[in-house]
């Protein structure tokens, strides 16, 4: 039988069956004190009494006794938890009542049942509200761990926006491919998005182009070819159709488009005839910058440009 963990006392209703309970288990007062002995209560809480009986054996009776040693118990609190967890343990687990005065024994037996179900009953409330406890300190737990989550994302897209701005004031093109590269990354990573070929910096300089970016994507299930160009001028037809021919040959692949200047209106419409063939969604930087500032979710701007596109046919849609 579980035993209650009282720290500090016995309950008054659990105290008061034990002092009517001990008594009858043993037919002499010298044979309560051995219980209590063998329980492993010490000598210094029982000597005065011993030697009260020694002196007088009618100087006292088993009811005292029993009384006195539990209070003495109860009054040294945490200490003494050993031995009152024993005591429980030895009159809950009483078997042999022949030890009792035949006249007592079914009242005692009453009694050591009483104390099981009481101690059960205490027990039960114990571990429910151990259990509620145990439930309370890991809801807070979890709306700790929800809040760090919240400011390491936080911190994280702060960031983000900041070396992002600095990319518009990035002379060298190679450098800035190189961040957005990196950024990227980060920010596909930091609204789950898993990256399957990051993104990597393939492009060439020339006139017009500073540098092309491509990666790899999973969405919900779908695989999507991702591609960043940073154009002086709005991305044309040429770009986005070199883009749908990558896609294309991958199968089942979806495609997203990020671009750093916008798009012609024949761009867009390339893309808009070939969601009859797959999924194609376009996205400009400044959406991106957007989504930093509010410190907002760039998966849930994805998936609504996704949405646009299968059920609207609307390959740019912007929020």
């Amino acid at each position: 039988m579980a035993m209650i963990d009282i720290i500090f006392h016995y309950p008054p209703e659990l105290l008061n069956l034990l002092v009517d309970t001990i008594p009858l288990l043993f037919r002499s007062k010298q044979d309560v004190l051995l219980f209590f002995k063998g329980a492993g209560v010490s000598s210094a809480v029982i000597v005065d009494i011993a030697a009260k009986l020694k002196a007088d054996r009618n100087s006292v009776n088993k009811y005292e006794i029993t009384r006195t040693v539990l209070a003495r118990l109860n009054e040294r609190g945490e200490s003494s938890l050993r031995e009152r967890r024993e005591i429980l343990k030895r009159v809950t687990e009483f078997e042999d009542y022949s030890t009792c005065w035949p006249e007592d024994q079914l009242k005692a037996k009453g009694l050591v049942s009483e104390i099981r179900r009481v101690i059960d009953v205490k027990d039960s409330f114990t571990r429910m509200n151990i259990e509620r406890e145990t439930e309370l300190k890991r809801h807070q737990a979890e709306q700790m761990n929800k809040l760090e989550e919240m400011q390491r994302r936080k911190t994280q897209l702060s960031d983000l926006q900041r070396r992002l701005f600095s990319l518009f004031s990035e002379s060298n093109s190679q450098k800035r491919g190189k961040d957005a590269e990196a950024i990227l990354n980060e920010l596909f990573a930091v609204n789950g998005i898993s990256v399957r070929e990051a993104f990597t910096l393939s492009g060439v300089e020339g006139e017009g182009i500073v540098e092309q970016i491509d990666g790899v994507v999973e969405l919900d299930g779908s695989v999507y070819l991702a591609e960043m160009k940073w154009h002086k001028d709005p991305i044309g037809t040429p770009d986005v159709s070199q883009h749908l021919v990558r896609v294309f040959n991958r199968g089942y692949a979806r495609g997203i488009f990020i671009s750093a200047s916008g798009y012609t209106e024949p761009a867009v419409t390339v893309c808009r005839d070939s969601l009859q063939k797959t999924v194609i969604v376009l996205c400009t930087l400044e959406e991106i910058v957007n989504v930093l500032e509010r410190e907002g979710n760039f998966t849930d701007l994805l998936k609504a440009k996704i949405r646009a596109a299968i059920i609207d046919k609307n390959p740019l849609f912007t929020e």
